[in-house]
């Protein structure tokens, strides 16, 4: 059926066919064949799928590409479980981030306090990044949850001249805004009010769920939701760029180069 809309975008008559021997197939004139191959191939092309990108229902996907992420913030677990200097580097300190050390707002994301504290974020944070890539594209939804987590971060230096913070929990409660965001992507649907009105209700529900438990940082929580938020409305007003390949690699290029970029600065100045 997707072949039979693309071949009609072309102006090229197509039938819908079954046999018991072939299956399903396209039957198009003698005269159209080779122009109907030439614009199936390019419809492929420019629609590789992520492998580990799985429809859980109609309208929800889920990418699996999102265990990339819980090994990469694991790995920055176990490195201070060594007893490594990473932890004095990269912590998000409102001092000193005034006093120019701009990356400890990216760094502090991959640093946890304790197990305990690794596990929550690991664990929820896996399940709602895989939402957020599966919604908004592998490179795409991994690079917008990773900059509303360093605005959640943002926050916190704003609002507060002395003040310690390290997780990821900020990033996890952006996954959450981006995913909110999806309520005005109704707004065509003849039930548009009542699926744009649940669906903010179930974010801001899900964000005191998880954002505002005792003893958290609330203001980088709430930071990271309003992030996400914004920047899912943003991506909204461009739909199709989820399924853009050469977005969502630049995305990724962008996640992997600031990671690097800062964690590089944090250290060389430690």
């Amino acid at each position: 059926m997707d072949w039979s809309l693309v071949l009609i975008s072309q102006g090229i008559e197509s039938t819908i066919e079954h046999s018991e021997e072939f299956g399903w197939g396209l039957i198009v004139s003698d005269e159209e064949l080779e122009r109907a191959k030439i614009a199936i191939e390019n419809y492929n092309a420019e629609n590789v799928r992520w492998p580990w990108r799985r429809r859980i229902q109609r309208e929800i996907v889920f990418d699996w590409g999102a265990l990339a992420w819980v090994f990469l913030i694991g790995l920055f677990f176990y490195l201070q479980s060594l007893g490594t200097n990473l932890r004095e580097a990269g912590l998000m300190d409102a001092q000193a981030v005034s006093r120019g050390e701009w990356w400890r707002l990216s760094t502090a994301i991959f640093l946890h306090a304790n197990i305990g504290h690794f596990a929550a974020n690991a664990g929820i944070g896996f399940f709602l990044l895989g939402l957020t890539m599966g919604r908004f594209g592998t490179g795409i939804g991994l690079f917008a949850a990773y900059l509303a987590g360093v605005l959640g971060n943002v926050a916190t230096w704003l609002a507060f001249e002395n003040h310690l913070s390290l997780g990821a929990s900020g990033l996890v409660m952006g996954c959450v805004g981006l995913l909110a965001a999806q309520a005005f992507s109704w707004r065509k649907h003849p039930q548009a009010l009542r699926y744009f009105l649940t669906g903010i209700a179930g974010g801001v529900m899900l964000f005191a769920l998880l954002g505002l438990s005792p003893g958290s940082d609330v203001l980088a929580h709430a930071g990271g939701f309003v992030g996400g938020f914004l920047i899912g409305i943003a991506l909204l007003l461009a739909p199709k760029l989820a399924q853009n390949t050469t977005a969502n690699v630049v995305a990724g290029i962008l996640f992997t180069t600031a990671t690097v970029l800062t964690w590089w600065l944090a250290l060389a100045k430690s």
